[in-house]
């Protein structure tokens, strides 16, 4: 088949869950012998624009350099390519670019959109932008063929919301066992140090965290990875927040020390809380470390029981100290959340991809679908649609269950 992937920053993965997911999905799609061509932007500066990535044949477009403006000028662009260059399926990402399924519908391309999670409750956005994606939300509903869920909380919304199902496709969690070599150049020994790693929004936490830290008695260095390009005022306060025990690295762009950050902390403090799957969590539970996490659902379908959990500064202080004092149930949590990861893997994901796109083929013509207003679901609608698994894949997607762990009795944590 011919797939293309519109709307995201494209690949190489250098930023989120969205490039993630093209990646190690279309490099898998083009493994199975499929054409699969991939949108990518242009920044200024950039020289290497190579053609092909993993398999995927690339192209590159550029956007407008506006935060409100960046993803849909991208889009459209890479859609008006598109309708020029034929292809048996589309899948779009981030429902912000539903006013461009029209054109695809007109040209009779078969579209699923990757509706993303919950974008109107992101802070970064005004009541104009939050407006725009709730709006967004309602014409991805109403003019794609196919709605694709990362989470089965993101899935429940959109059935709640509009009444409608969705295709669960999850992200996979690599399980990692790097070596320790990178975390020398860093100061950081095995297990020496607590982990953050968010963009600075405030919606990902990072001030909660860092507020909470400040206020335990923990020994261990708070170790934050990330940064804001759209926030200088958010970060001024994260900063402002933080005491001599906080360290701040900015965006770590290295995969290899990445991974050895994540898989040496003694704990990993995860803060996301509106946009589904997050595969920073996904990672970590990968690198086999005790989760602490903002609570939401979100986030409590990935770790389970697996890790704690935390709503203000003052939870993040119980949590850090009670974990400190806790060593055995951290290395408890540790094996636990590693058992977990393995329900998460990228050739099942790929596979569901794969058998949706083909799904979408096989239509003639686009597909009758619901009004995208908003109205309860009624019973007879499934949360989601499970595509059925390929021959010889692995189990995945879905969390291990029936597993017996005495996992995380923090002395004095909430439980």
């Amino acid at each position: 088949m011919r797939i293309a992937m519109v709307g995201t920053r494209g690949v190489p993965a250098r930023y989120g869950g969205f490039e993630t997911a093209v990646e190690e999905v279309g490099s898998r799609l083009a493994d199975r012998g499929h054409r699969v061509v991939v949108y990518c932007r242009t920044t200024p500066g950039e020289d290497a624009r190579p053609a092909r990535h993993l398999g995927m044949e690339l192209v590159h477009l550029p956007a407008a350099r506006r935060r409100s403006l960046e993803t849909l000028s991208h889009s459209a662009l890479s859609v008006g390519h598109l309708l020029r260059h034929r292809t048996d399926a589309a899948f779009v990402f981030n429902a912000a670019n539903a006013p461009l399924l029209p054109a695809l519908r007109t040209a009779r391309i078969p579209v699923a959109t990757h509706v993303d999670g919950l974008e109107w409750k992101r802070a970064k956005w005004g009541p104009i932008g939050q407006r725009y994606y709730r709006v967004a939300e309602a014409l991805a509903v109403r003019w794609s063929d196919a709605l694709i869920a990362d989470a089965q909380g993101i899935a429940d919304y959109y059935r709640s919301e509009f009444g409608v199902p969705t295709t669960l496709l999850s992200y996979g969690a690599p399980i990692i066992t790097p070596g320790t070599d990178r975390l020398a150049e860093l100061g950081l020994t095995v297990g020496g140090y607590h982990l953050a790693v968010a963009r600075f929004e405030p919606e990902n936490h990072v001030d909660v965290i860092v507020d909470g830290y400040r206020r335990s008695g923990a020994t261990r260095p708070l170790v934050v990875v990330g940064s804001a390009p759209y926030s200088d005022a958010y970060t001024a306060r994260v900063h402002g927040l933080a005491d001599e025990r906080v360290r701040f690295l900015g965006g770590v762009w290295d995969q290899e020390q990445l991974d050895q950050l994540y898989a040496y902390c003694y704990t990993y403090l995860h803060g996301h809380s509106v946009g589904g799957t997050n595969p920073s969590l996904l990672r970590a539970i990968g690198a086999g470390v005790a989760v602490l996490a903002y609570d939401v659902d979100f986030n409590r379908e990935v770790v389970e029981d697996a890790g704690r959990f935390f709503h203000s500064p003052a939870d993040v202080a119980t949590l850090v100290e009670a974990a400190e004092a806790d060593p055995a149930s951290v290395r408890r949590a540790g094996v636990r959340a590693r058992e977990l990861a393995k329900g998460y893997d990228w050739d099942d994901v790929a596979a569901g991809y794969e058998q949706l796109a083909r799904r979408l083929a096989g239509r003639h013509g686009p597909v009758r679908r619901p009004s995208g207003r908003r109205f309860p679901a009624p019973t007879s609608v499934p949360a989601a649609v499970p595509l059925p698994r390929a021959t010889g894949a692995q189990p995945s997607g879905r969390r291990a269950v029936g597993l017996e762990f005495d996992v995380m009795p923090f002395p004095g944590a909430q439980q």
